[in-house]
């Protein structure tokens, strides 16, 4: 099977954060201190984290409490506008290395060290679209997830 390999800039830092803030602006969206702060927690991350580790990070940064629910509402709307993904097994979220690019998300997750790789491949998931289409059901946001052990930690 052929793939389609998409090669993107990937931004780091405070230019990954820009490239966030441009993104959620694009939809009509505050880039809010809170957010920005919830983003920069969540980009600072290797690994999936939970909305309960970034409240538990902005809390001490902040110095005052940030609940957990509020986080959650931010993540949801960090998705919602693809500059971040979740990884549906994990009940967790890495921030999007490339916000201004639309994919549907394949997930490589190691269940030994938890990291999570995320793979472009169009022509999969392209796949996946047209069998939901031909059971008549229409695809919101296919998360395909591939659990198993990674390079690294075979070694």
């Amino acid at each position: 099977m052929a793939e389609h390999h998409h090669h993107h800039h990937e931004p780091t830092g405070s230019s990954l954060a820009d490239a966030a803030r441009i993104t959620l602006e694009a939809q009509n969206e505050q880039w809010t201190p809170m957010r920005a702060a919830i983003f920069d927690a969540l980009a600072a991350e290797e690994k999936p984290t939970s909305a309960y580790d970034i409240a538990d990070h902005v809390s001490k940064a902040r110095g005052k409490r940030v609940a957990p629910n509020s986080v959650y509402r931010i993540l949801d709307l960090f998705v919602t506008n693809n500059i971040a993904m979740r990884v549906e097994s994990a009940n967790a979220y890495i921030a999007n290395a490339h916000p201004g690019c639309h994919h549907d998300c394949i997930f490589l997750v190691c269940r030994n060290c938890k990291e999570a790789t995320h793979v472009d491949n169009d022509v999969v998931t392209g796949d996946v679209r047209a069998v939901a289409e031909h059971e008549g059901f229409r695809a919101e946001r296919p998360v395909i997830e591939i659990l198993g052990t990674c390079a690294k930690c075979m070694a």
